[in-house]
C-alpha cells in the first residue's frame, strides 16, 4: 500500500476503534459489546434498547435472519454428523432415530439462538452497521426513495 492510499473501512473512520473479535465475544456472552458489563436482552430474543452500564443505544440493531440461519447451519452440521456416525454404530428403526434426534435438535436450537444474535449484534456494533457508527444508514441507502418510504421507482 503506498503512503498516498489509506484503508477505507464500513462506517467511516470517525470515533474510535472497535475490535471485531472481542465485540463478538461479549454479545455471544449476553453482554454489551460497548462495555461488556450491561445485559445485552431483556427477554430471550429481545435485546435492550440501551445498555444499563454505558448507555450504548442497542434499538436500532438489525439482526433480522442471519441468527436464525447461522443456527440452522451449526445445529445442521453437528447432528448431522451425529446421526450419520451412530447410524453407522447402531442399527436401529428409524423411528428410534426421530425419538433421540428431534429433541436435541430442538433443544441444541433453543441453547444456540441467544449467543449466535448476540454474536451478530455485536458484529453490526463492531463494524458501525445500521445505525452503530452515529448515522442513519437509510439516508444513505441509493436505492430508497427517502420522499416516499420506500423503494425508488
Amino acid at each position: 500500500m503506498q503512503k498516498s492510499e489509506q484503508m477505507v473501512r464500513y462506517g467511516g473512520s470517525q470515533g474510535v476503534e472497535r475490535p471485531l473479535g472481542r465485540s463478538i465475544q461479549r454479545g455471544m456472552l449476553n453482554r454489551c459489546p460497548n462495555c461488556g458489563t450491561g445485559r445485552l436482552f431483556r427477554a430471550f430474543l429481545k435485546p435492550v434498547d440501551a445498555c444499563a452500564a454505558c448507555g450504548e443505544e442497542m434499538f436500532h440493531h438489525r439482526a433480522d435472519d442471519l441468527p436464525a440461519y447461522l443456527v440452522i447451519v451449526v445445529v445442521g452440521h453437528v447432528l448431522l454428523t451425529g446421526y450419520m456416525l451412530t447410524d453407522m454404530a447402531f442399527r436401529v428403526s428409524p423411528w428410534v432415530h426421530v425419538a433421540i434426534w428431534v429433541p436435541i435438535a430442538v433443544l441444541a436450537a433453543l441453547v444456540t439462538i441467544q449467543p449466535i444474535k448476540g454474536g451478530v449484534i455485536g458484529l453490526q456494533w463492531a463494524l458501525k452497521m445500521h445505525g452503530f457508527g452515529g448515522h442513519d444508514d437509510e439516508a444513505a441507502d441509493p436505492g430508497t426513495d427517502s420522499r416516499r418510504g420506500g423503494p425508488a421507482a
